[in-house]
């Protein structure tokens, strides 16, 4: 899969509004995403990032049944369903890998509190037999404190197995095009380079995304680990810089992340820039002023980076999570809306995809002030220049742009740069000079 790619994310259970809990009761709701086609097309999408599809307690990450898709959200049948009309409108599938941890509803777990040390499949968890004072008989290794959620062995060869096996039934059932590793900064390192080599012997383009949310990112991305990982520093610095003004934060993160220097972290890397997930509160609702909403969209156009879009926010949905549940954040719509800001965010995408120097070009920054802020990137075909002005008033940019002429890819007019260049309030430029 290759990195120039516009990527929507969908929470299912919440999308489709699913029961909070298990009911057992088989539902088609799944096929609700196929409805949604006309709106991921006309939005510029490429790929759909599912966040968990299979069977489990609770809230998807509780898994119970790798090899089946949750009840609420129908069978295996319905989301195969999904998955060829996704591909016959030319967008590509990517599923959450939920690998680190299990629900207690988990087959092999369940057979280790029935069997205790006599299941053959007790060396699939961190089981403590010695530790006996609580109604399993036993305690065990689990994610951050909750009990709920168990974790995998991921060091037990037979464990590898089975999860590679689950793969290659994604893979020959629903043509899957890559996952999201969930919690990928508490996997295995040995078990995400296997994993690398088992899906690209496979298939070389197979897309391999960590979640990854804060320390060294190289820990787990490089050419023998994951393809990407999700870019939380720089969604901070997104939503930071522009309620405080500074758009010396984000500046600094980009040039960090992506700059020429020796120092620099990921230059040349293809992270995941997003606004917001499914567990993060909505950029609608962390914004001080919704007039900087198409702003962080531009941004995220214009940086190093693959866009990622949570489902709603393209037109602005707010939510934020509770001291005691994400449920706020995944919600489910009657049907998706358009506004002025899909409006913006679609043409962003369309000339995103187009030239590719948004997805392969270099990054140097050009001008920086607290509410202003330009970079230009190049590959072989030509430069991109991006300039953003946040204030409430217009502003001239004096800088050099390295180049003198270009074209203003939103307005499709000729722009001089030969002495900087003007912005109006709250407003980016996307100017593109080709060396032809």
């Amino acid at each position: 899969m290759e990195f120039n790619q516009i990527i929507y994310q969908i929470y299912p259970l919440g999308f489709c509004g699913a029961p909070p809990e298990n009911d057992g009761i088989t539902v088609s709701r799944i096929l609700k995403v196929k409805d949604w086609i006309p709106h991921f097309k006309k939005l510029g999408i490429t790929a759909v990032l599912f966040n968990p599809v299979f069977e489990s307690d609770r809230h998807g990450y509780d898994t119970r049944d790798y090899a089946k898709t949750d009840c609420r959200l129908g069978t295996n049948q319905d989301f195969a369903a999904v998955c060829d009309a996704l591909h016959d409108n030319g967008i590509k599938v990517i599923l959450d890998g939920v690998f680190n941890h299990v629900g207690r509803g988990f087959t092999f777990f369940r057979d280790v509190l029935e069997r205790k040390w006599d299941s053959p499949y007790k060396d699939w968890f961190y089981i403590d037999f010695a530790n006996n004072r609580n109604s399993d008989g036993f305690s065990y290794a689990d994610w951050e404190g909750h009990r709920e959620l168990v974790k995998l062995n991921l060091q037990n060869p037979a464990v590898r197995r089975w999860l590679f096996e689950r793969i290659d039934q994604w893979v020959a059932e629903f043509g899957i095009d890559g996952l999201r590793l969930d919690v990928a900064y508490c996997l295995d390192r040995d078990f995400i380079r296997e994993l690398h080599d088992y899906t690209k012997r496979h298939e070389p383009d197979f897309f391999l995304l960590g979640e990854m949310i804060g320390g060294d990112y190289n820990a787990i991305l490089g050419d023998d680990k994951l393809d990407s990982v999700t870019n939380y520093e720089c969604r901070k610095g997104l939503f930071s810089s522009m309620n405080s003004k500074n758009m010396f934060e984000i500046g600094y993160s980009l040039n960090r992340q992506f700059g020429r220097d020796p120092w620099c972290l990921y230059t040349g890397k293809h992270l995941l820039s997003f606004a917001d997930n499914h567990d993060v509160d909505r950029i609608a609702s962390v914004l001080e002023d919704p007039r900087d909403l198409p702003l962080v969209y531009a941004m995220i156009c214009a940086m190093p980076g693959i866009p990622c879009i949570y489902y709603g926010s393209e037109w602005g949905a707010k939510g934020k999570r509770t001291k005691w549940s994400d449920r706020p954040l995944r919600p489910c719509f009657e049907g998706p809306e358009w506004n002025s800001l899909c409006d913006c965010i679609a043409q962003m995408n369309e000339i995103r995809r187009f030239y590719h120097v948004f997805t392969d070009g270099d990054y140097v920054q050009l001008y920086i002030r607290n509410k202003q802020l330009a970079f230009r990137r190049r590959d072989s075909k030509g430069q991109l220049t991006f300039c953003i002005n946040i204030d409430d008033s217009p502003c001239h940019m004096d800088f050099n742009a390295e180049v003198t002429d270009g074209i203003d890819l939103i307005k499709k007019t000729a722009v001089s740069l030969r002495s900087g260049i003007d912005l109006d309030a709250k407003s980016a430029k996307f100017i593109y000079s080709s060396w032809d």
